[in-house]
């Protein structure tokens, strides 16, 4: 339950903390004096939009603090595996908007992302509104409704899972199921591609390696020149010059000599490894040199080798690149020619599939069916204690030939407020007072199988008046005996049944408005209820106001 509320700059809230406990507890006010800012407050607070248009006129920041206690079990669970534990039983949540449009969200103590923070506050409050009445004229509404009435959401994702199996293999029979004329052209295609790649068979590295002798053989001439003239320069010599073996061998027969006259000498090492370090060097040059062939023609071939790899580009940007799409052209080319194959276990699979979604589906529309027969008769009984004796609900399902998530059907409400007249769908005969009416019974039976620990209710005396908005005011009473309530009304009669009555006044002091939200104490309240009813005459209006509290005591 909602245990605190502080409001700070919230539109025209400017301080407002608030203690609660359990029971019915009541806001009424003046038209204008801000009712539904404190329901847009609880909106920021449990992660609903926060703009810097909420922020109190001329401040900087607006901050929504509340505290709540006494968790339901899954959402502690919730909270603990997300990170945040619940200390002492108590769960702090923090909304701060900035006029820079910076909005900081915490919980516990700590910043965490809006997503988070929101899907953490899911089942924490039930806010009960305009909006929602709306819903229920969607018929795509009432099958989440009426699982969550049933406490259904296990069964649901159950289906959810298997309609997910059933159509992931649905789409990957489509993927195989193209014509046979398609099936043919598509072979010939990847026939003719992984025939084009065969016939050429690029080899790895075998372009670099092209690329070079090309590069060799483009300046034969040139290298021939170079190693000849290389080669007599170290051991033939040319033009009567010696060359530089035989210039290192009269050096070398010289200091051999100098080395015999002086033994101080010791160099004789040295010039014996560079003179046959370069007889080595020489005779290294006449091997290449000897070995060296410029095969006439061979060129033309290497420019024609690469012609060939380079129209395989189209297949990969490298020569491994075309192989591996050759590789995966194969697969494919299995893939096809095998496909009556693949057709049949895909059958076997879908028909596995398809009996799984059955199972599941089957026992859930029959554990809907029960729901149903039992919402039935449980909203009859309500109804009835909201003046609407006379009225039928009937919950209607509408078969899905296919399997999808949801299960195998849509559910659809039906209502008639008279006797004699067929139930129709609700959005073409329920008025706004039998909706909010309707809605009611509705929440009182949620309230019975929820989690939820605190209901809010905006608008629920909409439409209704007479005997039976009393009959609303009993109702969120009841409502009240097991669950946290709050209501924002207009209704003496409503208001007269609460535990706690808050009144929301809209002050001025000097060139500033501020609402303000205080507990009306026994004699506030009477006096509240008497403003509500109206009339001309103040006693008369103040002791039927005092009658009302009375008489709705006993529900207290």
């Amino acid at each position: 339950m909602l245990a605190e509320l502080n409001v700070e700059n919230f539109g025209l809230m400017e301080a407002v903390r608030l203690k609660f406990g359990r029971g019915l507890s009541v806001f009424t006010g003046e038209t204008g004096a801000g009712k539904s800012m404190l329901i847009d407050a609880l909106g920021v607070l449990l992660g609903g939009r926060a703009s810097a248009d909420l922020i109190r006129h001329g401040e900087a920041q607006a901050r929504v603090e509340g505290v709540f206690e006494d968790l339901a079990p899954e959402s502690v669970m919730r909270l603990e595996l997300a990170g945040y534990p619940v200390d002492e039983g108590q769960l702090f949540l923090c909304r701060e908007m900035n006029v820079s449009g910076k909005n900081v969200c915490r919980l516990q103590g700590r910043t965490i992302p809006l997503t988070l923070y929101r899907s953490l506050c899911e089942g924490l409050v039930d806010i009960h509104g305009q909006i929602e009445h709306l819903s229920l004229f969607r018929p795509e509404t009432h099958r989440d409704l009426l699982d969550a009435l049933g406490g259904l959401q296990d069964d649901v994702s159950l289906v959810n899972e298997a309609a997910k199996t059933y159509q992931a293999i649905i789409r990957k029979e489509r993927e195989l199921s193209i014509s046979e004329e398609e099936r043919q052209k598509k072979e010939e295609i990847l026939r003719y591609q992984i025939e084009e790649i065969e016939l050429i068979n690029p080899l790895p590295g075998e372009e670099a390696e092209l690329i070079q002798e090309k590069k060799r053989l483009t300046n034969a001439e040139r290298i021939t020149n170079l190693v000849s003239e290389a080669y007599a320069i170290l051991y033939e010599g040319s033009s009567g010059k010696l060359a530089v073996f035989d210039l290192l061998g009269q050096a070398r027969k010289a200091l051999q000599e100098l080395a015999r006259l002086d033994e101080e000498f010791n160099a004789i090492d040295q010039v014996e490894a560079i003179y046959y370090a370069v007889e080595d060097l020489a005779d290294q040059v006449r091997v290449y040199k000897d070995n060296f062939e410029s095969e006439p023609g061979r060129l033309e071939q290497i420019e024609e080798r690469l012609l060939q790899l380079n129209r395989l580009r189209k297949y990969g940007t490298t020569l491994s690149d075309v192989l591996e799409r050759r590789f995966k052209m194969l697969e494919e080319l299995e893939q096809i020619t095998h496909i009556q194959e693949q057709f049949e276990t895909i059958h076997k699979e879908k028909k596995m599939a398809l009996l799984a979604y059955q199972a599941v589906s089957e026992q859930l529309s029959q554990k809907r069916r029960i729901v149903a027969e039992r919402i039935e008769s449980g909203l009859t009984l309500e109804l009835a204690d909201l003046g609407l004796e006379r009225s039928r609900f009937e919950v209607r399902f509408v078969p899905k030939p296919e399997p999808t998530s949801g299960g195998a059907e849509m559910v659809e409400f039906y209502f008639s407020a008279n006797l004699g007249v067929p139930p129709k769908p609700l959005a073409k005969v329920a008025s706004g007072g039998e909706m909010s009416r309707l809605m009611l019974a509705l929440k009182s039976l949620l309230a019975k199988v929820e989690s939820v620990g605190t209901f809010i209710f905006d608008e629920v005396d909409s439409g209704v008046g007479g005997r039976t908005i009393h009959k609303v005011g009993e109702k969120l009473a009841k409502i009240a005996q097991s669950k946290q309530v709050f209501c924002i009304t207009h209704a003496a009669q409503i208001a007269a049944f609460a535990d706690v009555h808050y009144g929301i006044v809209k002050e001025e002091n000097g060139e500033r408005t501020r609402t303000q939200v205080e507990p009306l104490s026994e004699f506030e309240r009477i006096e509240e209820l008497a403003r509500m009813l109206g009339g001309g005459e103040v006693e008369i209006t103040r002791q039927h106001a005092q009658e009302l509290w009375q008489r709705s005591g006993q529900h207290r």
